[in-house]
């Protein structure tokens, strides 16, 4: 029999409901395990269960721990299902830094992201050391620090599986990488993707590139669109950085673009490099593009030795944007994994970083 009181109204009570915890298995693990006794991590309550384990319920997302586990050991795990791996003996400042991103991930399932917010850009190599991977990085940490201010997220893939360093130049240590997405085979889903991700603290989403290098030929054209087309539905725009060389995969990757960004220099030979680039794309069948051309490192001076004219009639296009030649500070950044801005307040490149943020945005269909 249920009894309400008369003088109370709905908004002074509410009906019992049992509080989701995290069930913690312990088995022979040192430490004082009691003070995780009542603890809550998360937001979420501990159960805490001394005892040998031998089932686990593969629907819950699953923590393994051990006692300074390598990086094999680690990459085994997370291949076979756990969402983290934290060291031995456990304390609650581990528990929270490997829950919080699950209850992030929920509240995220929950609010789904928008399709209409699902974009792919691709970033072109026009000409080789033309500092691509630099403005990538540069740029998505300002487009992913925008998109947070209207609750949507950004990711930096770098695809260059040979000579990739975004995450190097982000002054990050990613524990697992692309190839680990590219080995998970049937198991890629949306939990494994998160836990490959490293984030910078721009809140940017980086999917390294492999440590080791391997061949081009090695990465499954449709393994990949999965990889990219999951990425784009898991965090909204994912930008990504091709590797020089053209190949199957990056061409269909190119082909599912909602933008490309070639990137080169204002020279002769840079210009010519990315007159092939849009010529390949055009026999192709993939001239319908959106294609915005990008001249890096660039001198006003270089206006005086090539005109804008001479660029439309190398390209058929003019150029979309440029970005100033200020290599001590990009240098200061990249050494230090921070935007420019943390660098220098107020710079030409970073003015410029800006204004190509707003073009990207408006292509985009996103607010700024």
């Amino acid at each position: 029999m249920s009894v309400i009181n008369p003088n109370e109204t709905s908004r002074s009570w509410q009906t019992a409901k049992r509080e989701a915890a995290v069930q913690l298995y312990l088995s022979g693990v040192d430490g004082d395990s009691a003070a995780l006794a009542n603890a809550r991590v998360a937001g979420f309550p501990i159960s805490l269960n001394v005892i040998p384990v031998t089932d686990w319920m593969a629907e819950a997302p699953l923590i393994a721990a051990a006692y300074d586990p390598p990086l094999a050991l680690v990459r085994s795990l997370i291949r076979a299902g756990a969402h983290d791996v934290v060291p031995l003996p456990l304390n609650i400042e581990d528990l929270e830094a490997s829950i919080a991103p699950i209850a992030d991930g929920r509240a995220t399932r929950e609010t789904s992201t928008p399709a209409g917010s699902a974009k792919l850009v691709t970033l072109v190599k026009g000409v080789g050391g033309g500092g691509t991977t630099a403005l990538a990085s540069q740029l998505a940490i300002g487009f992913a620090a925008h998109e947070a201010k209207f609750g949507r997220a950004a990711c930096l893939m770098d695809l260059d599986v040979q000579f990739g360093d975004v995450a190097f130049q982000l002054g990050l240590r990613p524990r697992l990488s692309l190839v680990d997405l590219l080995e998970a085979g049937a198991r890629l889903d949306g939990a494994l993707l998160r836990s490959t991700v490293t984030e910078h603290p721009s809140g940017l989403k980086v999917i390294a590139s492999p440590a080791d290098m391997m061949p081009l030929e090695g990465v499954s054209n449709e393994h990949l669109l999965q990889i990219v087309d999951l990425a784009t539905r898991e965090f909204g725009t994912v930008f990504v950085d091709l590797p020089t060389n053209w190949t199957n995969w990056s061409l269909s990757l190119v082909a599912r673009s909602d933008l490309v960004l070639l990137v080169t220099e204002l020279t002769v030979a840079g210009l010519n490099r990315a007159k092939r680039q849009l010529r390949l794309l055009d026999s192709q069948d993939l001239g319908a593009l959106d294609v915005r051309v990008i001249v890096n490192r660039y001198d006003k001076g270089q206006s005086r030795m090539i005109r804008p004219s001479d660029v439309r009639e190398a390209l058929g296009q003019d150029i979309a944007y440029t970005i100033s030649n200020d290599f001590p500070l990009m240098r200061a950044a990249i050494d230090r994994g921070v935007p420019i801005s943390d660098i220098k307040r107020k710079s030409a490149i970073g003015k410029d970083l800006d204004v190509l943020d707003a073009g990207i945005a408006a292509a985009l269909g996103l607010e700024r």
